[in-house]
C-alpha cells in the first residue's frame, strides 16, 4: 500500500475532529480578531481587533446560551473550522493575548489566516471519503498533507503566507472532484427537461422555490438561496461550497450525499428533524426550537 493512501484513509477518521471548534481550548480568538457590522446577525458594530462585549476573562461568552434572542445570530452561525485551538494551542504555545498583550495583533491576523487554512482541510478531507474522486485521491491526499504542514508554520511565516494562491491551488482539485462526483449523480437519471436545470457559480436564487427542481448533481457553489425553499429536495450530488443559506427552508431536505457542505450554512439555515445531513455535521439546536 502506499504511503498516499494511506494517508488518505486514516486521515478522515483520526483527524476530523482537529477541524471542528474547541471554545475550551481557544483564547476567545473569534469574539476579538472578527469585525462585525450591525445588521440582522449583529446589534452593534464590532472593530477587527476589539474584544467583545460579552467576552469574560477566562475566555467564554457570558450570553452564549442566549445569542439567538438577543440579536446574536452571526455568533451563533461561526464556524472556525478548530483554527481558534491550533493558533491558540500550537502557533502561540499555550499564551494568551491578554498575558502577552504584545503577541495579540499578530495572534488575531494568524487567526485569519489559519481560518481558510482549516476550512480547506475540512473540504480536502471530505473528499478523501468520496467514492467517484478516487482517481484523483492522490493528488488529493498529497495537498491536504501540504495544507496540514502550512498549519504547523511560524507565527511570522504564516503571515507571509500567500493563502490566495493556496486556495487557487485547492480549488482546481475540488473542482475536479465536484466535476467527478455530480457526473456520478447524474448518471442514469431519467427527468423532465423542465425539472433539470443549470446553474452557473454564484447563481442568484434569493427567495426561489426549488421544490420542483431536479437539484440532483446541481452546481450550486457560491450560490446565494438567502430564503429559498429546498424543502423535500433531493442534493445528493449535489456541490455546495459557498452557498449562502441563511433564512433558506431545508425542513424536509436530504444532504445526506450533497458535497461540501459545513456547520456554518447549516446554522443559518432553518429545518427540522425531518432535514437528512450528513453525519460529519451536527442538527442545529434552534432546528428543534423553529421560532426562536
Amino acid at each position: 500500500m502506499s504511503e498516499n493512501h494511506e494517508y488518505s484513509v486514516s486521515f478522515p477518521e483520526k483527524n476530523r475532529q482537529n477541524l471542528r471548534a474547541d471554545c475550551e481550548t481557544c483564547f476567545g480568538l473569534c469574539c476579538v480578531a472578527l469585525y462585525f457590522s450591525a445588521s440582522e446577525g449583529f446589534p452593534n458594530n464590532k472593530e477587527a481587533g476589539q474584544a467583545c462585549l460579552n467576552l469574560q476573562p477566562d475566555f467564554r461568552c457570558n450570553i452564549h446560551k442566549n445569542l439567538r434572542e438577543l440579536g446574536l445570530k452571526g455568533c451563533t452561525a461561526f464556524d472556525c473550522f478548530g483554527a481558534g485551538q491550533k493558533v491558540s494551542q500550537v502557533s502561540f504555545g499555550g499564551h494568551d493575548w491578554r498575558k502577552v498583550p504584545e503577541s495579540a495583533n499578530q495572534m488575531f491576523k494568524v487567526f485569519l489566516i489559519m481560518r481558510q487554512l482549516h476550512e480547506l482541510l475540512w473540504y480536502l478531507t471530505e473528499t478523501l471519503t468520496l467514492q467517484p474522486a478516487r482517481p484523483i485521491h492522490g493528488a488529493l491526499s498529497s495537498m491536504l498533507a501540504k495544507t496540514e504542514l502550512l498549519t504547523h508554520l511560524s507565527p511570522d511565516s504564516l503571515e507571509e503566507l500567500d493563502v490566495s494562491a493556496h486556495r487557487a491551488e485547492v480549488n482546481t482539485l475540488l473542482l475536479k472532484t465536484s466535476e467527478l462526483v455530480r457526473t456520478e449523480a447524474r448518471r442514469g437519471q431519467k427527468v423532465h427537461s423542465q425539472r433539470r436545470k443549470t446553474f452557473g457559480r454564484g447563481a442568484c436564487l434569493i427567495a426561489a422555490d426549488l421544490r420542483k427542481v431536479d437539484l440532483r448533481g446541481a452546481n450550486l457553489r457560491g450560490a446565494c438561496l438567502i430564503t429559498a425553499n429546498l424543502s423535500g429536495t433531493d442534493l445528493s450530488g449535489t456541490d455546495l461550497i459557498g452557498a449562502d443559506f441563511r433564512d433558506a427552508n431545508l425542513r424536509g431536505a436530504d444532504f445526506t450525499k450533497s458535497i461540501f457542505l459545513t456547520q456554518a450554512q447549516l446554522n443559518v439555515a432553518k429545518g427540522d428533524t425531518g432535514t437528512k445531513i450528513p453525519l460529519s455535521l451536527n442538527r442545529p439546536e434552534h432546528w428543534e426550537h423553529p421560532y426562536v
